[in-house]
């Protein structure tokens, strides 16, 4: 490991160094990121494992504000730059002839507000979901995802997937004391297939964990969950809202055919059949044979067909019938 004294006012002890490259570090923005700027300069520290030399370079320019030592063989580097910890900068990153430049996650700020912290801490947030689960969104006028989860005794948490190699040391998340809730944003990322690495509060690794909250999930039998975001729609059914009243009336007639959308009927090669052919072909189906409603089974995502939808992994992601 490099003496890193050298390199400015502010550098993170060796400590928090080891605890980052191995995985075990609790709270990762104390670390990662840029920190200082009292006096004019920050330190930028990055672990960026399987690179080999990293630049800080200017997000509008390009022009190369500071070059980072390796303070640790796993690929721990640090520099200090100019400016102060809302500087944009971008880093530039290099193994063999190749080149390339990312975003530096650790330089966002968080997505949670007061008012969601305080409501989460309480109990009483009422829409957890557009807070919690992973979020396609711009920070700082950068497209990324934001990761959130709830994980009160776990000691550190990560997000993983092939985007870094399942490796749960490359993303750990911002931790918010005293509400439980874990938090990063990962800029750059779209649609992906992710799981949350935990190490429980006895440092003990468990096994890799779906989101409570994914809008997606992989198509069993995969387990993970998939970025995906709340989805909007364009309502129109005002004919139907209208007349709703009068056809669920007590007096009306009620004859209930309950269904299981994965198995009622396949497409061609046994195929799940999507929303829309569902809807004609079932539709017309039920009208023929004289029942009045129609009950769904389950349709959250789960992990085995002839479950018929009692086993969910996904209670936020609707099953791609």
């Amino acid at each position: 490991m490099t003496e890193p004294s050298h390199l400015g006012n502010w550098c993170p002890p060796e400590w928090a160094i080891e605890a980052i490259v191995t995985g075990r570090h609790d709270d990762p923005f104390a670390v990662l990121g840029p920190h200082g700027g009292e006096t004019g300069r920050i330190g930028l520290a990055a672990f960026l494992p399987d690179v080999e030399t990293v630049e800080a370079v200017d997000r509008q320019s390009g022009e190369v504000l500071g070059r980072f030592s390796r303070l640790h063989r796993e690929g721990f580097f640090f520099a200090t730059i100019p400016g102060t910890t809302s500087t944009p900068y971008r880093l530039r990153l290099t193994r063999g002839a190749a080149s390339w430049e990312i975003e530096d996650p650790y330089r966002f700020p968080s997505r949670l507000g007061g008012l969601d912290r305080y409501l989460i801490g309480e109990g009483s947030h009422r829409r957890l979901y557009e807070r919690l689960g992973a979020h396609p969104t711009e920070i700082e006028g950068v497209p990324g995802v934001s990761f959130a989860v709830w994980a009160p005794n776990a000691r550190r948490v990560s997000v993983v997937g092939l985007f870094n190699a399942w490796d749960g040391r490359r993303h750990p998340m911002r931790k918010h004391p005293g509400i439980g809730v874990w938090e990063l944003f990962i800029p750059g990322l779209g649609e992906a297939l992710y799981k949350y690495e935990l190490l429980a509060g006895d440092g003990t690794l468990l096994p890799l964990k779906a989101d409570p909250f994914a809008f997606g999930q992989e198509i069993p039998p995969g387990t993970a969950s998939r970025v995906h975001g709340l989805p909007s729609h364009g309502w129109s059914d005002q004919e139907w809202m209208g007349q709703r009243q009068q056809a669920q009336a007590r007096s009306a007639p009620i004859s209930i055919y309950e269904v299981h959308l994965g198995s009622w009927r396949r497409g061609e090669h046994n195929t799940f059949m999507g929303y829309d052919r569902l809807a004609d072909e079932l539709i017309a189906y039920v009208k023929d044979l004289g029942f009045t409603h129609i009950e769904l089974l389950p349709i959250s995502e789960h992990p085995f067909t002839g479950s018929w939808g009692y086993q969910p992994i996904g209670l936020f992601a609707p099953q791609d019938a």
